[in-house]
């Protein structure tokens, strides 16, 4: 039986999309005009709380807007240099791009991976001028549970409050995440949040509000990890509630093709990177 959110293959479907995303990282082309200007930048005291960060290498037009890119992986794999490539794609559309890791699976469980998430973000913005960006316009956006990351901490206030910087998000944007997913029936949800007393907590829908930053969704209609629905559902009740949202649903596309349509080796399949740019720059100049 099917449902929204994660679906009961998700765990095998994520572990077979991370080998190839990660090789776009080793053997694909990158966007030219992109340099890395920091790397491994702490803004923790554990190994994993670190992050990388690149930049336009043209020499007019700084500062430039922030962004911080979360990755997926199910909240129990992945490392931020396995996506230098979408990292690379964004920073040569006019960003300074921060790429954090954050701790895992079965290191962790919720909320502590949020926590990293919401800590980074507000590291980035401290010290974003250090490397020609402008912390007053910062967004953040992820691919499946880094979409979730990054909703979890633009729409549930506490976290960003918490990290320092209560007001330092200004757009967010989501690509094939997982944001309404209970009953949580799959191991890596289960192993993530089944320790919550009150899992309504873990769930981005459950945080809509009028005065949230404005969101963009993505998601692709053949996508069999997490369905679509995930990205019409919370569109929906942030306009309910009065807040800005925009979803863009591609046809044809599964799971890993939201964010490998980042590569260019992919990027004909579908227009993600030009949508979901367009919208950043528009919300954060």
């Amino acid at each position: 039986m099917t449902r929204r959110g994660f679906l009961a293959p998700a765990a095998a479907v994520l572990a077979a999309a991370c080998s190839p995303l990660g090789a776009l990282n080793a053997l694909g082309p990158r966007d030219p005009g992109v340099r890395r200007v920091g790397r491994d930048i702490p803004y923790g005291e554990d190994p994993r709380q670190r992050m990388d960060i690149l930049a336009p290498t043209a020499a007019a037009a700084g500062p430039w807007p922030t962004l911080v890119f979360f990755y997926g992986g199910g909240w129990d794999s992945g490392m931020r240099t396995q996506y230098g490539w979408a990292a690379h794609a964004l920073a040569a559309r006019g960003f300074v791009v921060v790429v954090p890791d954050y701790r895992l699976v079965p290191q962790v469980r919720f909320p502590a991976f949020i926590e990293d998430a919401a800590a980074a973000t507000a590291r980035a913005g401290a010290i974003a001028r250090q490397y020609g960006a402008d912390p007053a316009r910062l967004g953040v956006i992820g691919h499946s549970a880094g979409a979730h990351l990054a909703m979890m901490i633009a729409l549930d206030r506490r976290y960003m409050a918490a990290a320092g910087a209560p007001n330092l998000i200004k757009a967010a944007a989501g690509l094939a995440g997982p944001y309404d997913f209970l009953p949580l029936d799959v191991p890596s949800s289960i192993n993530a949040f089944g320790r919550t007393p009150d899992l309504t907590l873990t769930q981005p829908v459950t945080f809509v509000r009028p005065d949230a930053p404005p969101l963009w969704l993505g998601h692709g209609t053949k996508d069999e990890v997490v369905h679509a629905e995930d990205t019409t559902i919370l569109c929906e009740r942030m306009r309910a509630v009065g807040g800005r949202c925009e979803a863009k649903l591609y046809e044809g596309l599964n799971h890993a093709d939201l964010i490998a349509t980042f590569s260019p080796l992919f990027r004909k399949k579908a227009p993600v990177l030009q949508d979901v740019t367009t919208f950043l720059h528009s919300e954060l100049g």
